[in-house]
């Protein structure tokens, strides 16, 4: 089983994505569907995937946990509900209950968005990824490089809560520059709670000119910082599509562990995290 663990759908005609702006966005703007994504998931092997918020609205939850429950290819749901609502813990047992709700694995909220540098710190941020952690689900830190420190303190804050970083923290690949990035991912990945995606590094990279050996600092230094038992596979389709095909991202990825690592990294890891 190879386990793409990051990926989106979205439907214009259903909600607007009002972060696709600006003319360099302007090939997302379309409708993405499940069943677009099955063909290219399954031609490259990808049995099972895990579909994630795009927006911070509630009723996508629901919508993506129907989809998990209608696709065999998405096994989990990554889906958002507003962490500082005093209700928390009533809102995660309301959606578990829903058509589809055993497929909710987890939590993300765009902190990368967030003006706060420490969002991730506030009082009622912090009973909210506590209520996370008591349903038993994992959380998905989306976050900037600058907003690393707080994603520490917040993971010290929680040892029973799993913290998934997406997308590497966001490394400054295009300017190839390592630090202050790379020695706040390895902080955060000093903590034993912590467990990272190798995803969404071509849209980091230099678009139209990408080459593995541009990404392979950066895997690199996630492979040493969480070691390959704390690292998953994520296309982060279709944001990828601005930087390359579905196949050509997996096939990066794919050089980018070495065989014996593999496994770790595009099945196990992602299964015992989600809990696929």
């Amino acid at each position: 089983m190879t386990v793409d663990a990051h990926h989106h759908v979205w439907d214009l005609s259903v909600r607007d994505q009002d972060w696709i702006a600006g003319p360099e966005l302007q090939p997302l703007r379309r409708n993405f569907t499940v069943e677009d994504l099955d063909p290219e998931a399954r031609a490259a092997g990808v049995t099972r995937t895990v579909l994630v918020q795009t927006v911070t609205a509630p009723e996508e939850t629901p919508e993506f946990l129907a989809l998990a429950d209608a696709h065999d290819l998405v096994a989990a749901v990554v889906g958002w509900t507003d962490l500082t609502r005093p209700d928390i813990a009533d809102e995660l047992a309301r959606l578990r209950e829903l058509p589809g709700g055993s497929y909710l694995k987890g939590i993300r909220h765009q902190v990368q968005g967030e003006p706060d540098p420490e969002w991730l710190l506030r009082p009622d941020v912090h009973r909210g990824l506590a209520a996370i952690a008591d349903a038993g689900l994992v959380y998905d830190l989306v976050v900037q490089p600058h907003q690393l420190p707080a994603a520490v303190k917040a993971a010290e804050s929680h040892p029973r809560l799993t913290f998934v970083l997406d997308h590497l923290g966001k490394p400054p690949i295009a300017s190839r520059a390592l630090d202050p990035w790379a020695t706040a991912v390895r902080t955060l990945a000093a903590l034993p709670n912590t467990v990272c995606k190798l995803s969404g590094m071509v849209t980091e990279a230099e678009p139209a000119s990408w080459t593995v050996d541009d990404l392979r600092p950066y895997a690199d230094m996630v492979l040493d910082a969480f070691g390959p038992q704390r690292l998953m596979f994520g296309s982060d389709w279709p944001v990828c599509t601005l930087a390359g095909t579905y196949a050509e991202v997996f096939d990066a990825a794919a050089r980018l562990v070495t065989p014996a690592d593999r496994t770790h990294v595009f099945e196990t890891t992602a299964t015992r995290v989600y809990g696929l």
